[in-house]
């Protein structure tokens, strides 16, 4: 058999592993640490957080509607446009890219949990507490107003004198902690934790994105850690990394940003990635063509993400050599992107189609990335870099290859899992028009700001005059934030019908190819009854259909050791609000209360190390009572 030695029996037939009491209960969700609900607490706080940068964005294409209008003040514009794109950054999609991956990538491989469940718990509260403590900026002083990019001198003490920047510095700073400490989960967790016979060229193409994506995490952040550290040292204790009077180099800050930057595109991006080479060969009834081309790019694009960073800083005098280097491996690096492209294309071709909402918006990324990719080649020749940089040619690139790109995979994954995470079905009726107004808005939003952008309209602006020909084309912009919201509102009470009234999933209502199919919707705490055992890339369509494959045997000899869940904790959250308050302390130079919450810290850690296993390990013997 394909997929376990036995079929997978009941959950009411496996008595002994009723979910225990102390799973239940709004408490637990502070001091869970299975990776389910914390995936379902990663995706709820990034659509929380998209909502605001939604409203943000749409007080921001409200301002530009026609010249002259004065909605919103020069100040209060510049606290919006930052926020926005800081939130959708940082707090939005990337972390739903980990949101799915924490709730996926175990069921995927055939295992209990992360390696490190409490560190997992740690990582998503120290994100969460991060981020509010970001927005509470808009509630003590006023929020950042210096660019979700943050371009020193901009953020000097004598430049920026209020406490914006050192939220965004501080906020930043203890979320970026989190993100590491969760690659690293990953990386241990899909290294050590495959089901027997899940070779790494087994793996579904989503979790293999997601290791890419791990190690990103793990040699791009520190960069930016550094940055950020180097400004509080600035702001806080006066040191001159970055102020050009006192000898700094301000654009030492731009080449450690962008040095995490571009890497960043990737690390939003190729989870997205996984998760369409997931849908379309579900939904085109085919395996995935060319799987290990696809793998490869992921890895190529992967490498070649730290060796771009400087076409972001054409137009800072770099001189005709770097340029030149710079733009050669920007072309380079389109190259495994367009082969992915086409190896969707491929599957796509020839098959039976399923043109489920999940399968539209996975065609629209197709189109939409694909779209980005294109003006990412023409921003990657320096001279149209120069003549179009800071233009709104750059917002429309930005976001059809990062933004809209990665929000209609995401979507696509949503109405894809979403039976799985709940056991009902979203109305397909109503998501197909969740399709055309969320796809529909998001090409009149940014389309035209391609050709405002070639008229010469600058980005970051808070009004402009009249007769320049930008006009009509910021009306249509903005007539899409009314269309967009309408599809993403229909998608919410979408969500709420399913949970009133939705109909039963069941098991496998897309015929799906992977192990999280295998088993029931939702999954039970435990994932699996039995210790799956894989014998070809697409584990589950082996078992159903293993006439339609050519599975080998496994092998190696493995022993189950019983299913053991690791208990709940209260030390994940308690050292993330340590670190959450000590941020104020921070902030404000409040040196006592940061020297009480390092005691917190160094006490929790004492805590955590002896805290022991916990939880409840069930034998194989007791299973059969």
């Amino acid at each position: 058999m394909a997929v376990g030695r036995q079929p997978a029996r009941p959950v009411s037939e496996v008595k002994l592993l009723a979910r225990p009491t102390w799973t239940r209960g709004l408490l637990s969700w502070l001091t869970t640490v299975d990776h389910k609900r914390l995936g379902i607490l990663y995706i709820l706080a990034s659509f929380f957080f998209m909502g605001l940068a939604s409203i943000e964005a749409f007080l921001i294409r409200l301002q530009l509607t026609r010249p002259g209008l004065s909605i919103v003040s020069p100040d209060v514009y510049n606290q919006l446009f930052t926020m926005h794109g800081v939130t959708m950054v940082f707090l939005a999609i990337m972390p739903l890219g980990i949101g799915f991956a924490n709730y996926f990538m175990p069921l995927m491989i055939g295992a209990r949990d992360l390696a490190f469940p409490r560190l997992n718990a740690f990582g998503f509260w120290v994100y969460f507490l991060g981020a509010i403590l970001l927005y509470t900026s808009f509630f003590f002083g006023g929020a950042p107003d210096v660019g979700w990019f943050a371009y020193s001198p901009l953020t000097s003490l004598s430049n920026n004198p209020g406490t914006g920047t050192d939220y965004y510095m501080v906020g930043l700073f203890i979320g970026g902690i989190g993100t590491l400490v969760t690659g690293m989960n990953f990386i241990v967790t899909i290294i050590n934790m495959r089901a027997p016979g899940m070779t790494l060229m087994r793996m579904p193409v989503f979790v293999w994105m997601i290791l890419v994506t791990a190690f990103l995490i793990v040699f791009a952040f520190p960069p930016l850690t550094i940055a950020l550290f180097q400004v509080i040292m600035d702001r806080s204790f006066g040191t001159l990394f970055y102020e050009p009077a006192g000898g700094g180099m301000a654009i030492l800050w731009q080449h450690l940003f962008w040095i995490f930057g571009h890497p960043e595109v990737y690390i939003i991006v190729l989870p997205a990635f996984g998760a369409i080479s997931e849908i379309i060969p579900t939904f085109s009834r085919k395996p995935l063509f060319g799987y290990p081309i696809v793998i490869l790019s992921g890895i190529f694009i992967g490498f070649m993400g730290f060796a771009v960073w400087t076409h972001h800083m054409f137009t800072t005098g770099l001189g005709p050599v770097v340029n030149t280097a710079f733009a050669l491996t920007t072309f380079v690096i389109g190259v495994p992107t367009g082969l992915k492209v086409f190896n969707w294309m491929a599957t796509i071709w020839g098959g039976r189609v399923q043109f489920t909402t999940a399968m539209l918006f996975a065609i629209s990324f197709l189109v939409t990335f694909t779209i980005g990719g294109i003006t990412g080649i023409m921003l990657a020749m320096p001279p149209f870099d120069a003549l179009v940089q800071d233009s709104y040619f750059v917002v429309a690139h930005f976001h059809y290859a990062m933004g809209g790109g990665a929000l209609l995979s995401f979507l696509a994954a949503t109405y894809y899992w979403f039976p799985k995470m709940t056991g009902k079905m979203l109305s397909e009726t109503l998501g197909k028009w969740v399709f055309w107004l969320v796809a529909g808005g998001f090409y009149l939003i940014f389309f035209p700001q391609h050709f405002n952008g070639l008229a010469g309209m600058p980005r970051r602006i808070q009004t402009y005059p009249e007769g320049l020909g930008f006009e009509f084309w910021n009306v249509i912009s903005t007539i899409g934030t009314f269309v967009m919201a309408v599809g993403i509102l229909l998608l919410l009470y979408s969500v709420i019908l399913a949970f009133a009234r939705g109909e039963p999933a069941g098991n496998d209502p897309w015929d799906g190819r992977t192990l999280e199919w295998s088993i029931s919707s939702p999954p039970p705490y435990y994932n699996f009854d039995e210790m799956p055992v894989v014998n070809d890339r697409d584990a589950f369509w082996a078992q159903k259909y293993p006439e339609s494959v050519h599975a080998k045997p496994v092998e190696e000899e493995f022993e189950e050791h019983g299913i053991h869940i690791p208990g709940q904790s209260w030390y994940p959250v308690i050292m993330a609000g340590a670190l959450f308050i000590g941020g104020y302390a921070l902030i404000y130079n409040n040196w006592w209360l940061g020297i009480l919450m390092f005691a917190v810290i160094v006490i929790g850690s004492y805590g955590w190390a002896f805290e022991g296993i916990g939880g409840h390990h069930i034998h194989p013997e007791e299973k059969e009572a």
